[in-house]
């Protein structure tokens, strides 16, 4: 198979012990570690009144990595349009263009990233606002270079600030909806591997490439699909040592499959838990599907993934750990068992 290419994705979680305070400049540590580490993207996650994850502002962190990384892209996974102004959106963007030119992804998404009511304290005509999703990502599109229909009412409008460069816009999502937006619009589009343990990857990358059409003369836009795959990831120096690590997530994920949005807990916090017979089996499902193990394991892994879904070209990975460091190790040996090459390529296997 062909090389394909290795992002990073950060929810800025928040850890049991920890503040989400920590969680914002861990998240800062860990941008500036795998942009030494080669690794091609660095996306921020974008979630509101949880107290799982810190990062209800994605653009506000890109500045700053933008602003204290030297060679990796630096991007939002993603700004949820329903909740925003397009010429709003489009303007931060250009901003961080100004400060990292060349180097800015401007991930987009329709889901709320929040319960119902947080949707319409951001924006109070949330019940509307998604079904514009598809003529936002054209407003967004038009201010950043497109230019918007005769007929649009803010036409004249210009986004500032004028810069010679532009975002790298991508489509994210879980379902087929996002997908045929991005084959629409002939954009990347990354599907969100990591909430369901896959259930319908196949199928959306499917949708994306049949609903493909080609815009190899407009800005922005690809001659041909470029799918990529937000993954869970978590490697260790031992598979015995990951599958440890990875006892918090398992917890973590039983109480948010309830609807419970909580701090990451310990491995400590995990291994005194008392599960049920259902929770215990929900966890064996976990393990089987997880992408976890020593380096060479979770390589394997991520071959047959992209494999099984025609070649992906790109996994996003998501490391939800509680320990930091074993956070930064996992990532470090992610990049050596991939043989990262400039710009996040992994080494083709033999």
């Amino acid at each position: 198979m062909s090389g394909f290419t290795l992002s990073v994705l950060d929810q800025s979680s928040v850890a049991s012990g920890r503040t989400p305070g920590e969680a914002i400049r861990e998240t800062l540590a860990l941008a500036k570690h795998c942009d030494a580490l080669g690794f091609r993207r660095y996306w921020c996650a974008e979630h509101h009144n949880s107290a799982s994850h810190a990062g209800a502002a994605p653009e506000v962190l890109m500045a700053a990595i933008a602003a204290t990384t030297q060679r990796i892209r630096v991007g939002s996974a993603g700004v949820m349009l329903p909740h925003y102004s397009s010429l709003k959106v489009a303007e931060q963007f250009r901003v961080l263009e100004a400060i990292a030119p060349g180097r800015i992804d401007l991930g987009v998404g329709r889901a709320p990233g929040s319960d119902g009511r947080t949707a319409f304290a951001l924006n109070p005509n949330a019940n509307q606002a998604a079904d514009r999703f598809p003529a936002q990502v054209m407003e967004v599109l038009g201010w950043h270079g497109d230019g918007l229909p005769e007929n649009h009412p803010f036409r004249s409008i210009v986004a500032q600030p004028a810069v010679d460069t532009r975002p790298e816009m991508w489509i994210l999502g879980s379902s087929d909806y996002g997908a045929q937006v991005a084959g629409y619009f002939g954009l990347p589009y990354c599907f969100a591997h990591f909430f369901s343990d896959g259930g319908g990857s196949e199928q959306a990358i499917a949708v994306y490439r049949e609903s493909f059409q080609p815009k190899p003369d407009m800005l922005g836009r690809l001659a041909a699909p470029h799918p990529g795959l937000g993954v869970y990831c978590l490697v260790a120096d031992t598979e015995a040592e990951a599958r440890r690590l990875f006892r918090s997530r398992e917890l973590w994920r039983l109480k948010r499959d309830r609807g419970l949005y909580l701090p990451l807990p310990s491995v400590e916090e995990a291994e005194e838990y008392a599960y049920s017979d259902l929770e215990l089996a929900r966890v064996e499902k976990m393990r089987e599907a997880a992408m976890v193990g020593a380096p060479e394991q979770v390589k394997a892994k991520l071959e047959a993934l992209s494999a099984a879904h025609g070649g992906v070209a790109e996994f996003a990975v998501i490391t939800h750990c509680h320990d930091a460091v074993a956070r930064r190790r996992s990532y470090t040996l992610l990049a050596q068992v991939f043989g990262l090459r400039e710009g996040g390529v992994a080494m083709a296997a033999e």
